[in-house]
């Protein structure tokens, strides 16, 4: 039994990046449509709706100084990570993003460090880092295309790197308080989408109905909602309780790899000897 738990654990954390990495291509195929900050903001109230109904309990921090946590929480994994990395998607490649995101694992270990007080990384892990980064570069920059600088988009993906790695950081704290993981998700998922309503009337946004009713919106919409939303938090939320959030942010540098084979699926982008 023993052995059943990590395996189950690492599982699930394999799930994560799998449901995170078409997220990409489901985004691409919605960003003409809708203005990126409404389906970030749809997106969210789906996934909220969906863990309510997963778990119909209500739930409420024993006091301020936990509830504070779940504030920032919801606003450092939510919405501040969402918005830097779509409006970086904006301003620079899919590619650049990709390949810049997957450093959040080397900000996760120096913030642990720091405010969680766990032991430094040996040797193992920044040699692991080097070479999964020159990887993701394989992948992300074959033959058949270059490494363009944005430094506008650039800047925000590495910030929404940083903004990842505090979440994780956090969420490692969060979990100590012991409570379900479906209700820590849930109320994260409040209070990021209350902070985000500010950003989605300061960036202004023109929606039409119809625009919901056309069956590929409809589907993007249900997949980023259901699966990218509240299956993946969860998931990710309880990887960390278990694991912890370095041995979990680790699974981050798959999301290149998968990135790549949905979009030749999703996009018809085409996988190159360098991807494979």
């Amino acid at each position: 039994m023993t052995m059943m738990i990590p395996v189950t654990i690492y599982c699930q954390n394999v799930l994560t990046p799998v449901m995170i990495s078409p997220i990409f291509s489901a985004a691409s195929s919605s960003a003409s449509n809708l203005l990126v900050v409404f389906i970030l903001f749809i997106r969210f109230v789906i996934g909220y709706l969906a863990l309510w109904c997963a778990c119909p309990k209500s739930f409420k921090p024993a006091d301020r100084k936990q509830e504070g946590y779940f504030v920032l929480a919801g606003l450092l994994g939510v919405t501040l990570y969402y918005l830097f990395e779509n409006i970086a998607l904006t301003y620079t490649l899919a590619s650049n993003v990709g390949v810049i995101i997957s450093i959040a694992p080397f900000f996760t270990v120096i913030f642990t460090c720091v405010f969680l007080r766990e032991g430094r990384p040996g040797a193992r892990f920044f040699c692991g880092f080097l070479i999964a980064m020159a990887g993701i570069f394989l992948i992300s920059f074959d033959s058949g295309q270059t490494l363009k600088l944005n430094p506008m988009g650039d800047i925000l993906a590495v910030i929404a790197a940083v903004l990842w790695a505090s979440y994780s950081t956090l969420m490692k704290k969060i979990t100590g308080f012991g409570y379900n993981t479906v209700q820590v998700t849930r109320r994260i998922f409040f209070y990021g989408i209350i902070l985000m309503v500010p950003a989605l009337f300061w960036m202004g946004f023109d929606v039409k109905l119809d625009q919901f009713l056309e069956p590929v919106m409809l589907m993007n919409l249900i997949f980023l909602g259901l699966g990218a939303s509240a299956l993946c938090f969860a998931t990710w939320n309880y990887a960390v309780k278990i694991l912890g959030s370095v041995k979990t942010i680790i699974y981050i540098y798959m999301v290149p790899v998968i990135t790549a084979v949905t979009s030749a699926l999703i996009l018809h982008e085409k996988m190159t000897k360098a991807m494979i």
